[in-house]
């Protein structure tokens, strides 16, 4: 596996030890690459060398290879699905193909293949330079939305009303000195026609013959604008079912369209006035613990299911079939609502006293530096929770960020 730095990728190495697989990770363990103290006992060895650099990377797991032969090559995240492709190609493993990777990790390319099919997407235009950005907005038009090409979790994808907003927008990220996965922030970013409506994540998987299964339709919470802040995921989402059948059909029309030809998924989407459109599409494990929230739910292990179909074994011989555990499940995520740190989280402990909250994690410390960002990287924690209705689930995901407050 390389660089399991997504809660996916994490959840799938525990999976796959279940298994009775050996699990070997291929990381630069440094910087925001650094494993775990969880994952690092999960993985039976660590192959250390630069991710960034794929002929380092393909030379190092060919030597290994050849010692003691792999079965399959995993992405641990999404930014490292294309360098996973090309080592499984060099390995002569199953893996997506190499010539039209691009489509699940590039956004430029991935919209250009949606909209070549005939699919709703948003309008687009690419830039690297302020003039270029300008174009770029003169085309698409206000409002519009900010997107880097190649990132994840939602780092610097910012709404702009205006000229000055999408410029200030554009300054932050070409400004910003942190890296994601151990690079530096590319200027290559998207102008993006702003979609009204609700947000949502379509998760499920591809079999080899060609057949696209959606597991679950999950209802995406988001933070006030003009960022995109995910606060929260609640499964199943609330729709009727010409709703849910039609999203099913165009979720199935853009996984051929971006060519997944294998595995796993996670479709992101609005919903607008005139039917789904497309966010963005990854062929990996969805992060934030949606896996967690689909096994409950529906019984369905998406990361026994990406191993099977990997390895190229049955689903059922997987294990990647269960009884579900819960009607709807959901995960709240706290915000730190602009602060730099904070004291204490009031409401903590009688959080976790609640019977439905069945995981929580704090990512920061009291006292500690909490990034004055407005994307994923700022959330200072999550719990897990079951309800009885998807209804149930989004008033308890109001109830609970109500309850922890920062101070």
């Amino acid at each position: 596996m390389v660089e399991p730095a997504s809660s996916g990728g994490a959840t799938l190495i525990g999976v796959a030890a279940e298994m009775g697989l050996r699990v070997v990770v291929a990381t630069a363990d440094s910087g925001d690459r650094r494993l775990s103290d969880a994952v690092r006992a999960a993985a039976d060895s660590v192959l250390t060398v630069e991710t960034n650099d794929q002929a380092d990377l393909e030379a190092a797991v060919l030597e290994l290879h050849r010692a003691e032969p792999f079965e399959a090559v995993l992405p641990g995240s999404d930014i490292y699905v294309t360098a996973t492709a090309r080592v499984a190609a060099a390995l002569d493993l199953p893996g997506l193909p190499v010539a039209t990777v691009d489509r699940v990790r590039d956004k430029s390319v991935m919209r250009a293949a949606v909209a070549e099919a005939g699919l709703r997407t948003p309008r687009f235009a690419q830039a690297t330079t302020d003039a270029e950005l300008r174009a770029a907005a003169e085309r698409v038009g206000f409002p519009c939305v900010l997107k880097p090409v190649a990132c994840s979790g939602s780092i610097h994808v910012s709404r702009a009303d205006d000229l000055d907003q999408l410029t200030a927008a554009f300054q932050r990220l070409v400004t910003d000195p942190e890296p994601d996965m151990g690079k530096l922030h590319e200027h290559r970013v998207l102008v993006e026609e702003y979609v009204q409506g609700p947000e949502f994540s379509a998760d499920g998987y591809v079999l080899e013959s060609g057949e696209v299964t959606v597991v679950a339709l999950s209802r995406t919470l988001l933070g006030p604008e003009p960022d995109f802040v995910e606060l929260g995921h609640l499964t199943p989402a609330l729709v009727d079912d010409a709703t849910l059948r039609g999203i099913e059909a165009y979720v199935g029309d853009v996984v051929r369209a971006v060519g997944i030809t294998s595995g796993p998924f996670h479709c992101e989407l609005r919903l607008s006035a005139d039917g789904p459109v497309l966010i963005e599409i990854g062929a990996r494990l969805p992060g934030d613990r949606i896996v967690e929230l689909l096994r409950l739910v529906t019984g369905v292990s998406l990361p026994r299911v990406a191993v099977a179909t990997a390895l190229g074994v049955g689903l059922e011989a997987a294990g990647a079939f269960a009884r579900p555990q819960a009607r709807s499940a959901g995960i709240r995520f706290f915000s730190a609502a602009g602060r730099s740190s904070y004291r204490e989280l009031t409401g903590w402990p009688e959080l976790e006293a609640l019977p439905e909250v069945t995981e929580t994690a704090v990512y920061f410390a009291p006292g500690e530096t909490i990034p004055g960002v407005e994307d994923c990287r700022s959330r200072l924690g999550h719990a897990l929770f079951t309800a009885d209705s998807p209804q149930d689930a989004l008033d308890r995901w109001q109830a609970l960020g109500d309850l922890v407050v920062p101070a």
